[in-house]
């Protein structure tokens, strides 16, 4: 048992704040690493596509059009990253830990994972995405800790 929880004058309320120094600045961490680093990845595309590209490798969404702004599906990925970057960096300013924000920063990345070993084994997207898998996993290491540090400091109160 933890010093807090043993202690009589200690109120519920001064429990929780101890507890959420120590799994919460994890917690906060996380989601400034994660919403940061999805708010590079989402907003590159969407404002240097040719950068993109020279990186990435050249993509075939716009051949329809044949026109080089017509990239809708690297948009609406980069849109998407963006808006779910917004989420966890809303939540990490405002300290805010609810069980939905890290569903969504656990679930974007395992996702995004699948999607980048996927299709690099199929050749359809080159090698370099597997860099954004292994930061992906890196994450996703990183969400367990904490998840297990969060269960493990809640067992320890009364």
């Amino acid at each position: 048992m933890s010093p807090v929880s043993t202690s009589p004058s200690t109120t519920p309320g001064m429990r929780a704040r101890v507890r959420e120094s120590g799994s919460s600045a994890l917690f906060t961490a996380l989601l400034w690493l994660q919403g940061l680093y999805y708010l590079a990845t989402g907003v590159w595309p969407l404002v240097s596509i040719d950068t993109f590209q020279r990186v990435t490798g050249r993509k075939t969404d716009h051949l329809v059009t044949g026109r080089e702004a017509d990239h809708w599906l690297v948009m609406t990925v980069g849109a998407l990253v963006t808006a779910i970057a917004l989420t966890l960096l809303v939540a990490a300013v405002r300290r805010r830990h609810p069980a939905e924000v890290a569903l969504l920063a656990v679930a974007s990345a395992v996702a995004l994972t699948a999607i980048d070993v996927v299709y690099v084994a199929r050749s359809v997207i080159l090698p370099i995405y597997l860099v954004d898998a292994a930061a992906e996993v890196v994450l996703l290491l990183m969400w367990a800790i904490a998840v297990v540090r969060e269960g493990s400091m809640a067992r320890e109160q009364p």
